[in-house]
């Protein structure tokens, strides 16, 4: 059975507020990856387009499309983006600890996610160097280190 991690927050206002944020861009986050919003987004399209004649097919008629979709697409930006975010600190977690439970894995690559471009980069050629080394190799049961690169 698997244990849900549970962590200790400090209580203060701040962190309710937070919370509530927390719960309700999970909420709209589920609900907008939904077919059932799909749904709902091209039926107020089609709803908007046939009460066209209905308005004239006026100015205020064009601008309530406009305007809806103007701020929605605003807050699904930084809802969005803050989805990704808070995916990418998870996985780099969960690589962090398996990082760290494996014995013989280089822990230098715990936190990587922080380190500059350039030091991407640099890691990147030694494992591109050491996947040459393990071709090069004939044991299959060989293990090589990022050291040999």
């Amino acid at each position: 059975m698997i244990k849900k991690l549970k962590i200790n927050k400090p209580n203060n206002s701040h962190n309710f507020i937070e919370e509530i944020f927390e719960k309700l861009s999970i909420s709209i986050t589920k609900f907008t990856g939904n077919t059932s919003a799909l749904i709902i987004a091209f039926s107020l399209i089609i709803i908007w387009s046939v009460s066209g004649p209905f308005f004239n097919f006026s100015e205020t008629w064009q601008m309530i499309i406009n305007t809806l979709t103007t701020i929605i697409t605003f807050l699904m930006v930084f809802l969005i983006q803050r989805t990704q975010n808070k995916d990418s600190l998870a996985i780099q977690l969960k690589l962090n600890e398996i990082i760290a439970a494996i014995p013989g894995a280089s822990n230098r690559l715990v936190d990587a996610e922080d380190v500059s471009e350039r030091e991407l980069k640099t890691l990147k050629s030694q494992y591109k160097k050491l996947s040459i080394l393990i071709e090069k190799d004939t044991d299959l049961r060989k293990s090589h280190s990022i050291d040999e690169a």
